[in-house]
């Protein structure tokens, strides 16, 4: 073989070559939402390694400018059914936290009231439910086989008919009507997002949690509006027209109520973060034209004279140029004793200056100021991956389509096997199993442990570099 038929390679970039992202991601739900993602990201050319967070909603790729670019991983993002944006270049750490912790606040507000009202639904078609369950097949109670429904029609039942009368009264066709309209509106709204994510998801020939839930409360619906508009095809085949509303809200509430707390924990854990940003005041003192003016820290510029008195907080880093104080570096240092400060000596935004005043000269803002840095690399670090992640991206990566084998199988073996009403116990157990698997706490476990210990080392001053 000649040597010109050897195709020449290009050498692997060094880590000085890579250039790294931080991408804001959208639309994701679960740890597979997370996985594909992030191999997306992976198999796109030029990109050496691409890490992906549930928790922040972000994504930090390393790559090789000469065969990639930013546009391109946004585009290879959206191809996978997500969104992406760029950052912002005038936002510093300090203002991409301020911003997140606004959105986890408006995300946790939503959440809880879509659950607190799905909840409220539920009760209500649970309370409807009780007089079709005394209708129909369910007329002679000894004939029910399952202990928790024998109960229901022989305690609860006629307690709540004593106590709703008139609730029994009312035409079992009209409570159905009724119950569908319920649960197609709670769907339609507080549920909404999972069908869409699950739609998006099979677009793109993948699966996740929303793929889960939607086809589970899917089903049970589709199976009960059946019921209800044509209960004369199920009779005349020996199955009971029965219905299953209040389940399907019941679920969609639950499935809320967890992502409610998931949302409630984001926003609990960056509390670190907001004390630290707490510590940089919102207005400087400069002189301006031989006078000292109050003015906005984002308004400072590179080479104004800044006036700090004792009491107050430096606003942003510089060097001093006239005075003399003693600065409580602690924040930073962890050093509890004041640390003396003369002309020349720098000084850093956030610390507290204790007894002299002084002037000092602004020379690092924004995103450069090492408060914004500590911010930059605690957000760094909750976003870091543990080695053990890995193992649960694998798992997770491959959960959901094993998930909806087994419930496939699952129905398949009680239709088959199940001795009265196959259709019915088939198909409600096959809703059980792809509501209850679900894979969220395994891809969610590490990077939330990861995020509240980052967190609670901050508060005590030990600041945490990587997961």
């Amino acid at each position: 073989m000649s040597a010109n038929s050897i195709a020449p390679t290009s050498p692997s970039p060094s880590q000085d070559d890579l250039q790294r992202i931080t991408l804001a991601v959208s639309g994701m739900s679960c740890a597979s939402c997370q996985a594909h993602v992030q191999n997306a990201l992976r198999k796109q050319p030029g990109v050496v390694d691409a890490n992906v967070n549930l928790m922040t909603h972000q994504a930090t790729v390393a790559y090789d400018p000469n065969r990639s670019d930013p546009p391109a991983l946004i585009a290879a993002i959206q191809s996978s059914g997500y969104g992406a944006s760029l950052p912002v270049s005038e936002q510093t750490a300090v203002d991409e936290q301020e911003a997140q912790d606004r959105a986890y606040h408006q995300e946790y507000v939503e959440l809880r009231r879509k659950a607190v009202v799905s909840l409220i639904a539920g009760v209500v078609a649970m309370l409807l439910s009780m007089p079709l369950m005394s209708a129909g097949t369910h007329e002679h109670a000894d004939a029910v086989t399952d202990p928790f429904m024998r109960w229901v029609m022989n305690a609860l039942n006629p307690t709540l008919a004593a106590w709703l009368p008139w609730l029994y009264q009312i035409d079992p066709p009209i409570l159905s009507y009724v119950l569908l309209a319920m649960t197609a509106a709670i769907m339609g709204w507080a549920g909404r997002q999972f069908y869409t994510r699950a739609w998006a998801a099979f677009r793109h020939h993948t699966a996740d949690m929303n793929t889960l839930i939607a086809v589970g409360t899917g089903a049970a619906f589709s199976f009960s509006a059946a019921a209800t508009l044509l209960p004369s095809f199920f009779i005349s085949r020996g199955i009971a027209a029965d219905v299953y509303y209040e389940a399907v809200i019941i679920i969609i509430a639950l499935v809320l109520f967890g992502n409610m707390l998931e949302a409630r924990a984001k926003g609990s854990t960056s509390s670190a973060l907001r004390k630290l940003i707490g510590l940089q005041p919102k207005t400087a003192k400069v002189v301006r034209d031989d006078q000292e003016r109050e003015i906005e820290i984002k308004d400072v510029q590179h080479g104004d004279v800044v006036i700090v008195r004792p009491g107050e907080r430096i606003p942003v880093d510089g060097e001093i140029i006239s005075g003399t104080s003693t600065v409580d570096e602690s924040m930073l240092t962890g050093e509890s004793l004041p640390v003396e400060k003369r002309s020349g000596d720098e000084v850093i935004g956030g610390t507290m200056n204790k007894t002299g005043s002084f002037r000092y000269r602004a020379t690092t803002l924004g995103a450069d100021s090492v408060l914004a840095q500590i911010v930059k690399l605690m957000r760094e670090a909750q976003g870091s991956r543990a080695p053990i992640q890995r193992l649960a991206d694998q798992v997770s990566a491959v959960f959901v389509p094993l998930v909806l084998s087994v419930a496939i199988a699952t129905f398949t073996l009680w239709y088959i096997l199940a001795e009265a009403a196959p259709l019915v116990q088939a198909m409600a157990a096959a809703v059980a199993v792809l509501i209850i698997a679900c894979p969220c706490a395994m891809g969610l476990a590490v990077p939330t442990a990861v995020m509240v210990s980052t967190g609670k080392g901050a508060e005590r001053g030990i600041l945490i570099k990587g997961g």
